[in-house]
């Protein structure tokens, strides 16, 4: 919000500087961006008089004027083709500054000495402070008498200063002189005044010349409306141009500035039509009509959705409530009639319109945050006493006033020494209800009990807490002593999945993994890259909102997370990658999608590089498992996955229980993704892993007594998995088997044709005594005995 000083000085009384203003507005909660001064790049530029203009001797376009600047009379040549004897110009004496950085010295022009320059409007730049360009060639002629050697800035009304305040969006009132001024006066602790409406009476009334029906009442819940005849378009006075233009306003014609300048004022967006434009002279505040068009008065066409708030006539749509008027009924300088408007629309439909529409204006950005719903009435009033006085128009007698809000006033009680508590002071209930009371709010003390109504235009104040926050930047936050905070306190611990998951971190990455974080949002066509049929893609949770259709679908599956980054490395000659991810996929619950997606923590594994295969990526894995204490409950099995290579891929068992798949990427994929080497991947319910962990640590002394070593060799069929024998000596073995390690795998010629060598090496050892042979033959024995009958197996000398 830009406030012009003098302007804001209408209203308060204000003997503070404008820097000691904008310091204690900052205190009192209404903070301020910057200060700006007006036309701080014009100096030394004073009103002067011409007297005289003679042809200059040595130029044909060049003339030579005696002009009087009030001490002294000086020479100027100037080329300007508008200069005639008697008017009065703005004077740019030697050393004068002007906008650019501009400086003015005396000299000659061919021959004739120069004592200065006379400035036209775009040397002065002033069309920026409202000044009309007349078009015209040459210097500006001043139309009003002004004391010669006057500064051209107080002459023209340009020193000013303007405050920019950055207003909250819960404070529209503060979009508004008024509402600065108010706050000013309560900084300040001095007085301020509303502008006095007072309006002569005219003939006809506004009910005979017009009619408004609003269809949509929970959309607009006041709409008042006046009609001006026979107006008379042309430019504002200066002293309007000028203060729309400090406050960042352009000024445009008369009745325009003026609705313009009431909602600077008063806070009050406006708008003026084109009465005699409007079919029937009847306005309806209505839904726009699905695909119904509108030219609004940027010239853009805008197509509308049917729950945009239009006004119309009894044809049509010719404007955007709240937001923006429409192109053909805007005020012309063909114009003869016109009807004002002052409502009050819902902050909700305004802010839907104006994002949908991609448009933004002054009036919405008040609109959407909410208006007084008693301030409508006010401005079209204030408005009609501005045309009156400026003879724009003659203003029909009445208005129509639609009113569909309450204009009842909200009453607040609360207990009046919990704001006290809140804040942490010791206010007299007295200096509670004076401050409340210079911000326009009405108390009644009721024993403990403070009755507050709350002025209209406070719509964000709610409650106690609110009451207290007005107490508190009236009495000054910096009075407030400091205290340091009082409660219990309760020291953080971390969950046991939450160290789980750091001890597996830790795990990977002393295996030489690197952990990566990846979007959890991906495309839906995916699981066609990493190798599935259009039958077997997964139903995903898609987005509303997506950034894109590559991003529109949430993940329920890492791999193609990791092949993305192991491919981006791979493509920048990144020889060995070898990486990690634990994130939640997402499985949706039911399609369509009516609940929550399940979200499953889950572990993936990608690695290409020299020395990396199969048996790389289980060795990490069995590594892991062995960490968090699940190791010999876990089977490998031979298993199909479409993104893996067939034979050459293992599902993970935990008792029963799938974990996941691990193995090499299939050929096709890695084509997909323009991997040109071997990658080994893995995809674990991290989960159910976390589940199923044994964290208890059992402690074992060291052994006293040494153990005796024996090796097994056996011949057995491919089809029995390694681990199932294993599980079976360590069952054979009972407890004097210690340790069990597969050492040897061997196929070739002196090998049945479908079997294959296991080689394994067993350690037996007992707590109390040293093992002898005749104590390890019979376990041996019993051991091979069982893989006989389990698996066929033969042993092998």
């Amino acid at each position: 919000m830009l406030v012009p000083i003098k302007w804001l000085k209408e209203y308060v009384d204000i003997s503070a500087s404008t820097k000691e203003l904008a310091n204690a507005m900052t205190l009192t909660g209404t903070n301020v961006e910057s200060i700006k001064e007006l036309a701080k790049d014009i100096d030394k530029v004073v009103v002067g008089r011409i007297l005289s203009i003679n042809p200059h001797p040595n130029a044909d376009k060049l003339v030579v004027c005696q002009v009087d600047i009030g001490n002294e009379v000086i020479q100027i040549v100037t080329g300007a083709p508008n200069v005639e004897e008697g008017q009065l110009v703005p004077v740019a004496l030697h050393g004068a500054l002007l906008p650019g950085g501009v400086k003015i010295k005396k000299g000659k022009l061919r021959g004739e000495v120069s004592q200065g320059m006379l400035c036209s409007i775009d040397e002065l730049e002033l069309t920026e402070l409202g000044e009309i360009d007349d078009g015209i060639d040459g210097i500006l002629i001043l139309d009003e008498e002004y004391p010669l050697g006057m500064d051209i800035k107080e002459a023209l009304d340009l020193d000013d200063e303007v405050i920019e305040f950055e207003i909250t969006s819960n404070r529209p009132d503060c979009l508004s002189m008024v509402g600065i001024a108010r706050e000013a006066a309560v900084t300040l602790k001095t007085s301020y005044s509303l502008p006095q409406i007072k309006l002569s009476r005219n003939i006809g009334h506004t009910l005979q010349e017009a009619k408004v029906i609003v269809e949509e009442p929970d959309m607009c819940p006041r709409y008042c409306a006046r009609v001006v005849r026979n107006v008379k378009i042309g430019p504002s006075p200066r002293w309007m141009r000028r203060r729309l233009a400090a406050a960042g306003v352009r000024p445009i014609n008369n009745i325009v500035d003026i609705t313009n300048y009431v909602m600077l004022e008063l806070g009050q967006p406006m708008h003026a039509f084109d009465l005699d434009k409007i079919q029937d002279k009847t306005i309806i505040v209505r839904r726009a009509r699905e695909g119904e068009k509108l030219v609004t008065l940027d010239k853009q066409e805008r197509i509308l959705a049917e729950d945009i708030l239009v006004i119309a006539d009894t044809e049509k749509a010719i404007a955007l409530a709240g937001v923006m008027g429409g192109y053909d009924t805007e005020v012309t300088p063909d114009t003869c009639n016109v009807i004002l408007e002052s409502a009050t629309f819902d902050k909700g439909s305004v802010r839907l319109a104006s994002k949908a529409l991609g448009l933004r204006s002054e009036a919405s950005s008040r609109f959407e945050k909410g208006l007084d719903i008693s301030n409508a009435e006010r401005a079209i009033d204030r408005a009609a006493q501005l045309i009156q006085e400026l003879g724009a128009g003659e203003v029909v007698e009445g208005k129509i006033d639609v009113c569909n809000g309450s204009l009842e006033p909200r009453v607040l009680e609360v207990q009046w020494k919990r704001i006290n508590a809140l804040l942490g002071i010791d206010l007299e209930i007295e200096d509670i209800c004076g401050i409340l009371n210079s911000l326009s709010f009405k108390t009644e003390v009721k024993g403990d009990i403070l009755v507050v109504e709350v002025p209209s235009f406070r719509q964000d104040v709610e409650g106690m807490a609110d009451l207290a926050e007005e107490v508190a930047r009236i009495y000054g936050y910096d009075k407030i002593p400091m205290t340091l905070m009082e409660g219990s306190r309760s020291q953080g611990t971390r969950t046991r999945e939450q160290k789980l998951l750091d001890t597996a971190k830790r795990a990977l990455i002393a295996m030489g993994l690197f952990e990566t974080v990846t979007y959890s949002f991906g495309s839906p066509k995916v699981y066609g890259k990493i190798g599935f049929k259009p039958e077997e893609y997964h139903e995903v949770v898609t987005i509303a909102n997506p950034l894109g259709e590559d991003q529109s679908a949430m993940r329920t599956t890492l791999i193609p997370s990791i092949l993305d980054v192991l491919a981006r490395n791979k493509s920048r000659s990144i020889e060995e990658c070898k990486i990690f991810e634990i994130a939640n996929i997402f499985i949706p619950k039911s399609i369509p999608i009516e609940e929550l997606p399940i979200e499953r923590l889950t572990l993936a594994i990608g690695q290409y590089g020299k020395g990396t295969d199969f048996y790389t990526l289980k060795g990490q894995v069995e590594r892991l498992f062995d960490v968090l204490g699940i190791l010999e409950d876990v089977e490998f099995a031979p298993h199909s996955h479409p993104s893996l290579h067939p034979g050459r891929t293992a599902i993970v068992k935990f008792e029963g229980q799938e974990l996941g798949v691990l193995g090499e990427v299939h050929p096709k994929v890695c084509e997909n993704y323009n991997l040109k080497t071997k990658i080994y991947l893995a995809e674990l319910n991290f989960e159910l892993m976390l589940k199923m962990a044994r964290t208890e640590k059992q402690y074992v002394h060291l052994p006293r007594y040494p153990a005796i070593h024996r090796d097994l060799a056996i011949v057995v069929s491919k089809n029995v998995l390694a681990s199932n024998i294993e599980k079976l000596i360590r069952s054979a073995g009972g407890d004097l088997l210690e340790k069990v390690e597969l050492f040897d795998i061997y196929e070739g010629s002196q090998i049945p044709e479908g079997h294959r060598s296991l080689a394994y090496s067993l350690s037996y050892r007992a707590a109390d005594r040293t093992l002898k042979d005749e104590d390890i033959n019979p376990i041996h024995d019993r051991i091979v005995n069982a893989l006989v009958d389990s698996f066929n197996a033969q042993l092998r000398e």
